[in-house]
């Protein structure tokens, strides 16, 4: 992929990993910073101050919503249908008061307060629609959820030219052009990535702010991106204008070699490949979405993992390269449903895997692991809101069972398998633990095992002790 030259920058690639350069020799970030670390005026200063420590290199800022300010957006979307006026009057007026008071200590808030009642008086009239209308559409849901983060780089942008910075505040709508995929739009990569280029240019000084999450459909209609959408944002951002890195600021200290509210003793790992974060993040290290980091990953862009709290702290980068061999962090996944399926017709048959595969397509079900045998088959599903007629659909090709209230424990690191007391070990650990299903992810960077749900944590805490107390 080739894109332009001008006077003021260049785009290209080089040997698949894009570059872009700035005249005096600038090499951009993206810095995108969550709902908890733009949750109050004070944190959303730590957040500035970051930026400008940064500024020389052209930062570009993406922002969440106000940390609790979308489930109040969803809140207030219901309420509005529901026609329940009151609860919706006592709700809003608390958003206006978050949001107001977030800009009050500035030495002259009036500009920003005016731009605030615009948007509040645009956000009213939407949600007395709803109220009318008794109905809300997805095109109007993703209208309303959006104003969270309009809100939240209104008030960031407003904070930043107070403290001396040169700060531009940009509508990410106007560059990351979608599907009409209300929800869960999905971008229109070619267009969005010349749309980026033309509204950014980023220089020496200048900090440029723009909201996560939200696009636009090619009718004009606002969009969203649906889970993960601001990292989403952030590494689509990061990698149409060839960024050295993604910083993904959050409240924690990088990914965790397992949940430190589970494991005491839980540090930060300092590196991992895409495909380890991708793993751990599938199973239950919720710090970054794999599909939210795809662009990145695709020009092999670092992504740091880094705490808003603590900056100078210890903090991931996720990169391309080997991070060394053995285990390096343990996940776990609360409320999976074991599905077993038993026949004797499985023995030689081709196509009988695809015909039950096809059962949990039909049914929009995606399935974790999957062990088989002659005349078996296990998979898992972690959402059970169509299990049942998942079930009676499978029960025409043989026996079917359904085991509720397990887990999954998932180790995660290179080459796994090469060390062949490793497993053994691993099992040894759990040896007071009914273990129900093994899985050794294709990668040969994923271990997985099924146990019960009430174990879980239990277990975690057991080979955690074992494999980064001892080392393995």
């Amino acid at each position: 992929m080739v894109g332009y030259d001008s006077s003021l920058q260049t785009y290209q690639s080089t040997k698949g990993r894009t570059t872009f350069e700035i005249a005096g020799g600038i090499t951009l970030i993206v810095l995108k910073f969550g709902g908890t670390s733009v949750a109050d005026r004070n944190r959303m200063d730590a957040a500035l101050r970051i930026a400008a420590d940064q500024i020389d290199a052209g930062p570009v800022l993406v922002s969440s919503a106000l940390a609790g300010v979308t489930d109040t957006l969803i809140s207030l979307a219901a309420l509005a249908t529901a026609g329940d006026t009151e609860s919706v009057a006592k709700s809003f007026a608390t958003l206006e008061s978050r949001h107001y008071e977030a800009v009050s200590d500035l030495e002259d808030p009036v500009d920003a307060l005016s731009r605030l009642s615009s948007l509040f008086d645009e956000l009213r009239g939407l949600l007395s629609g709803l109220s009318l209308l008794k109905e809300c559409s997805p095109r109007t849901y993703d209208a309303v959820l959006a104003f969270g983060e309009i809100l939240s780089t209104t008030v960031l942008h407003a904070r930043a030219v107070a403290s001396g910075l040169d700060a531009l505040l940009l509508d990410s709508r106007d560059f990351m052009i979608t599907d009409s995929g209300f929800t869960a739009a999905i971008p229109d990569f070619d267009k969005t990535n010349k749309a980026v280029r033309d509204a950014i240019r980023p220089s020496k000084g200048r900090l440029y702010i723009t909201q996560g999450f939200i696009g636009r459909a090619p009718n004009g209609a606002t969009t969203t991106l649906g889970r993960g959408g601001s990292d989403y944002t952030a590494t689509i951002l990061g990698a149409a204008l060839g960024a050295s890195e993604v910083q993904i600021w959050t409240d924690v200290n990088g990914i965790m070699t397992s949940d430190p509210r589970v494991v005491a003793g839980a540090r930060t790992v300092d590196t991992l490949s895409y495909e380890e974060a991708a793993e751990l993040a599938y199973f239950g290290a919720k710090v970054v979405h794999p599909s939210t980091i795809q662009p990145a990953i695709e020009l092999g862009i670092p992504v740091l993992v880094k705490n808003t709290s603590d900056p100078d702290g210890p903090f991931t980068a996720i990169k391309t390269g080997s991070s060394g061999t053995g285990i390096r962090a343990i996940a776990g996944k609360k409320r999976i449903t074991l599905i077993n399926i038993t026949s004797s017709r499985m023995l030689n048959a081709y196509g009988f895997l695809s015909r039950i595969f096809a059962v949990f397509e039909q049914h929009r079900t995606s399935v974790d692991l999957v062990a088989t045998s002659e005349v078996s088959v296990s998979v898992t599903v972690d959402n059970n809101a169509h299990v049942d007629q998942i079930v009676d659909d499978l029960k025409q090709y043989g026996t079917v069972g359904v085991e509720d209230d397990k887990a999954i424990i998932c180790l995660v690191g290179k080459n796994l398998w090469k060390n062949s007391s490793f497993i053994a070990e691993v099992l040894n650990c759990l040896k007071s633990i009914q273990v129900r299903m093994i899985s050794l992810g294709s990668s040969d960077i994923n271990l997985s095992l099924v146990v019960p749900e009430i174990e879980l944590e239990n277990a975690m805490r057991t080979l955690h002790a074992r494999f980064f107390s001892t080392g393995t």
